[in-house]
């Protein structure tokens, strides 16, 4: 494609963007509004669960054990406290027989059973103050929630000698979705009157301010309305709500910061607004455009892997992605066209500037004017690249060892210890773990497949019985052509010994067809799920990377850089992942009860997001850097103006996203805690640490040779590839831009600015 086409098509778009720039803004207003209406109730239709593998052994067994014994899967689980009596008192007995007779008529109930019933120990607690009664809520997750929702206030709280307390898996699962919605609302509440005030301190002017939380609004109400579709046809979890949030408002931010900050500059520099919009469409938003698609590309890596709760964001992270880099490619340069020089208005640094102002700056002088931006991102950078190898060596190693405590990883499932210690349902979860004999709901079932003789059945309870690590068998309990056991591991119920005990049984030799899940089935599946899956992952991750990065700066060091940079910016978030949440160091400060192992799918997901968030910053300074360096070959000058024009636009940002994913932080659920405070971590290292430091360093380290290409990946760079090195210079450029300007001279402006 020619250097005449290529503007032409730009041309072309910047006419198309600002052509009409009210009927733009009115159609995306009407849009917007569509999108709320279409929105509303996507967080009931949501799920709470899809950590496990939907085409797993385990899978398939839970579900022939709900079709064939309901009373073996119980997810409703009803806690009767007789008080200081016994339970079974003539008294308390007769109550507890009503009520389980009761529910079991209830529609949508199968399987009850109660320890009035069986006389079972396992369903009386050891002082004999407490006891069960188990049921299974058919149907889906959402239809099991309205059942729940129903049946639970006529059986909650004093009945006579007792008092009930409902808890169990959907019990679990349907307060965790409550407290996320009324967490993320909270969340919302918080993180945009704080975004504003940062903004308002980043441009000075309110207006500026108000454009890049108007383009995250829109980009979370667009996404919400693009989830409500996809729940007609695929589960989603609750949880991706938070990523639109998080991600809605800081890429949005983030795309709007670049945009408005170039279109200032270039204001700043004497163009009119229609030619400013072009000239920063044609920078800024082509590195908008990649930064948008190095982002999407890391989150929709997840769609590999099986489990919906991965999936799910997947879903939300591209959509909200795409809508955020549209409504800044497309409604923030018809405002900004509308706008014209009244973007600065409201100034509210107006005052203190023109106690400040020089007759080489006057008082009405732009806060984003290149004379006044930058100078300490200059000298920092000039002293970066002066002590280059003392820079490399010391951040590589302090990032290494901040993620050190990864090695010592464990993985387990999400249990109800996520919510609150106030929450019922884990309350009656922690009654039942502590209290009661056997750790009800912690064992793993057998099912044999096809009929069999009854000495078959009790020669294999013999040899089930002999594994390692088995502390009982209960069994078999017969049907129509199937059978199960009921295995309860010594141990923890998804500690490694019950771990291994899956895979013992797995391989154990019987005489029908046999499957196990539980607990930790379900976690080794899932392991074995993400591990199959992973190297896919990181493979589409790290490939597509290399190529968008490659096509923005025609360098085939500069990929294989970046993506090396951007794995170390994540090492102290793993590693404090591991040290806060699975440790429990903090876990008071933080309100969260430690379970000493993290979900098997956390790292996984933040690792996508971390890693695309991290490319987000890199393509920003890249892409200055690519600019500066294709104007005047001169490379430490490229990288120094780079950190200069983009340091704190970066910083500013990543500042902002962190105080969004702090807010999303303050969840009373660990799992969304920990995806919030953990990736503002990651985060703030990449902006602060990795971007301002390691990365001149490196490119000092490597000098010229950093642009090297192949002839033929040259030439294909010339074709096809994309930079911000099209624009010509304004009239308006400082000294340091000038192209007759010196290496040297720019040199030293730079330190002296």
């Amino acid at each position: 494609m020619s250097e005449v086409n290529r503007s032409e098509r730009v041309g072309g778009w910047t006419r198309f963007v600002t052509a009409r720039p009210r009927l733009a803004l009115l159609a995306a207003l009407v849009i917007t509004a569509l999108a709320v209406f279409a929105g509303s109730g996507v967080a009931d239709r949501m799920g709470s669960g899809g950590w496990e593998a939907p085409d797993a052994e385990s899978t398939w067994t839970t579900r022939v054990l709900e079709r064939e014994f309901p009373a073996s899967q119980p997810n409703l689980l009803l806690l009767v406290d007789s008080g200081d009596v016994p339970v079974d008192d003539p008294e308390v007995a007769a109550e507890a027989v009503r009520l389980t007779e009761r529910l079991s008529a209830e529609p949508g109930i199968t399987g009850v059973g109660s320890y009035w019933q069986t006389k079972s120990p396992a369903l009386r607690s050891s002082d004999g103050r407490e006891a069960i009664v188990a049921a299974r809520i058919t149907g889906d997750e959402k239809g099991a929630g309205e059942i729940l929702d129903r049946i639970a206030p006529d059986y909650q709280g004093v009945h006579g000698p007792v008092e009930i307390s409902v808890g169990g898996p959907v019990a679990v699962r349907h307060e965790m979705q409550s407290i996320i919605q009324e967490d993320l609302l909270r969340a919302e509440l918080i993180a945009l009157p704080v975004t504003l005030v940062l903004l308002v301190m980043v441009f000075g002017s309110a207006v500026a301010a108000l454009l890049p939380l108007g383009v995250g609004i829109v980009a979370i109400l667009g996404t919400n309305a693009v989830l409500r579709g996809i729940t007609e046809f695929t589960d989603v979890s609750v949880f991706a709500q938070n990523l639109t949030t998080a991600l809605g408002l800081g890429l949005a931010i983030d795309y709007a910061l670049f945009i408005v900050r170039r279109f200032r500059e270039e204001l700043s520099a004497g163009a009119d607004p229609r030619a400013a919009i072009g000239t920063t469409l044609r920078t800024a938003g082509r590195t908008v455009l990649f930064s948008a698609l190095t982002v999407a590309v890391s989150l929709a890596a997840m769609m590999v892997f099986p489990q919906y709760f991965l999936r799910s964001f997947a879903y939300a992270g591209i959509a909200v992605v795409l809508l955020a880099a549209a409504a800044a490619l497309i409604l923030l340069p018809a405002a900004l066209m509308l706008l014209g020089p009244r973007v600065n208005a409201l100034d509210l640094r107006r005052l203190p500037r023109r106690r400040r102002a020089t007759p080489a700056a006057g008082p009405d002088a732009s806060p984003d004017a290149p004379e006044d931006s930058g100078r300490g991102w200059a000298r920092l950078s000039v002293l970066v690249m002066r002590r280059a190898p003392v820079f490399a060596v010391v951040t590589t190693v302090g990032l290494v060892l901040l993620g050190l405590p990864f090695l010592g990883v464990k993985f387990g499932t999400a249990d109800d210890r996520q919510l609150p210690a106030t929450a019922e349902s884990r309350i009656v979860q922690e009654h039942i773990r502590e209290g009661f004999p056997g750790s009800p709901g912690g064992g793993l079932e057998v099912l044999a497949e096809g009929a069999a003789s009854p000495g078959r059945y009790a020669d294999f309870k013999e040899r089930i019985e002999a594994l390692p690590g088995v502390r009982q068998v209960n069994g078999p309990v017969t049907g129509d052509g199937f059978a199960y056991y009921d295995v309860l591991p010594e141990g923890e119920p998804v500690g490694e010994q019950a771990q291994d005990l899956v895979r013992e049984l797995r391989a154990e030799p019987a005489p029908f067809d046999t499957s196990v899940t539980g607990t930790a089935a379900v976690l080794v599946d899932s392991k074995d799920a993400i591990a199959d899956r992973l190297p896919w992952a990181v493979g589409i991750i790290v490939v597509v990377t290399l190529l968008l990065v490659f096509l923005l700066t025609g360098s085939v060091l500069i990929p294989l850089q970046a993506v090396v940079l951007n794995a170390l910016s994540l090492t102290a978030m793993f590693g404090a992942v591991v040290w806060v949440f699975q440790d429990g160091n903090l876990s008071g400060i933080l309100s969260f009860t430690s379970t000493g192992d993290i979900e098997t799918t956390l790292p996984v997901l933040m690792f996508c997001v971390a890693f695309g968030l991290s490319m987000d910053y890199g393509v920003f300074l890249l892409s200055r850097i690519k600019e500066e360096y294709d104007r005047t070959g001169d490379h430490e000058h490229a990288v120094t103006f780079g950190l200069r024009r983009t340091g704190g636009l970066i910083t500013a940002a990543a500042v902002i996203l962190a105080v969004v994913m702090v807010a999303i932080g303050t969840s009373r659920v660990t799992n969304t805690k920990m995806l919030g405070l953990g990736i503002a971590l990651a985060v703030l290292m990449d902006a602060m640490v990795v971007r301002s430091l390691l990365v001149p360093a490196v490119m000092k380290l490597m000098g010229r040779v950093t642009w090297w290409a192949p002839a033929p990946l040259r030439a294909f760079h010339r074709r096809f590839g994309l930079s911000e090195g099209e624009s010509a210079p304004t009239a308006g450029q400082d000294a340091e831009e000038r192209p007759g300007v010196t290496g040297r001279e720019r040199d030293k402006i730079t330190a002296g600015a």
